[in-house]
């Protein structure tokens, strides 16, 4: 069974959200068209969809966005991970497209390519995955809905996996404070269950130290036994800044 799957590209600000790998590119106001922001971030435990992929250690991350005004964007992201034959590095590389597409209502589309690069020399393990999502802006609180779809390839088996989850971020006002749920679903070849079907969740609180740092705590569960540090509840502390 496949034991590092990951998404988000990109670490989410409460570790544990685990969303499908899908980038938040920020852009700035200036004259280019093209813009660069950056992330990094130290997690106890890094968690993809509710499973562990760094055996309950530290894990050590950060990525880079580049976008155009039009709204494309091309990116990588890594992590330290503890993966076995999957090594220990989890690099991912993506693009894609976002915007509004009405008032207070966003969309993102992409794919992204997990690749292992010292992973089992001749092992076939990196995997591609198509994304699609979108965002929901209402005062202080934010919904997200999407879908991600790793088609037939070698690497998963020869079968195919599909995940949809949700996301809601509610800021709480006049404070620097945020609360974060998730719910996901996978049903596919990514998965701890016999029937190749779960649920993940979590729930966590954000707090913004400064414009670009940031510390956040969530609780992670996931269905598929209770492996120690890969599928068992966990509590998740992040320190991320953003540049």
């Amino acid at each position: 069974m496949f034991t590092s799957i990951r998404g988000i590209v990109a670490a989410t600000l409460v570790a544990g959200s685990a969303m499908v790998a899908t980038p938040a590119f920020a852009q700035d106001e200036s004259e280019s068209d093209i813009s660069i922001s950056g992330n990094a971030a130290v997690v106890t435990d890094y968690r993809f969809r509710g499973v562990g992929l760094s055996g309950g250690d530290i894990a050590i991350q950060g990525g880079i966005d580049v976008g155009h005004s039009s709204g494309f964007y091309i990116g990588t992201w890594g992590s330290s991970i503890d993966g076995g034959d999957y090594g220990s590095v989890e690099l991912d590389i993506y693009g894609g497209w976002s915007g509004d597409i009405a008032d207070g209502v966003s969309a993102d589309v992409g794919a992204i390519y997990y690749a292992y690069p010292n992973g089992l020399a001749g092992a076939d393990l990196d995997y591609i995955e198509f994304y699609a999502s979108l965002g929901f802006t209402l005062g202080p609180a934010e919904a997200t809905v999407g879908f991600a779809y790793a088609p037939d390839q070698d690497s998963l088996g020869d079968t195919d996996n599909i995940y949809v989850y949700t996301d809601l971020s509610v800021g709480i006002p006049d404070t620097p404070l945020s609360v974060t749920g998730h719910l996901g679903y996978t049903d596919g070849f990514l998965t701890f269950t016999p029937d190749g079907k779960a649920f993940d969740w979590s729930i966590g609180a954000s707090l913004s130290l400064t414009e670009n740092l940031s510390v956040g705590v969530s609780y992670v569960g996931v269905e598929g036994g209770n492996v120690d540090g890969v599928t068992d509840d966990a509590i998740v502390a992040t320190l991320s800044v953003e540049f």
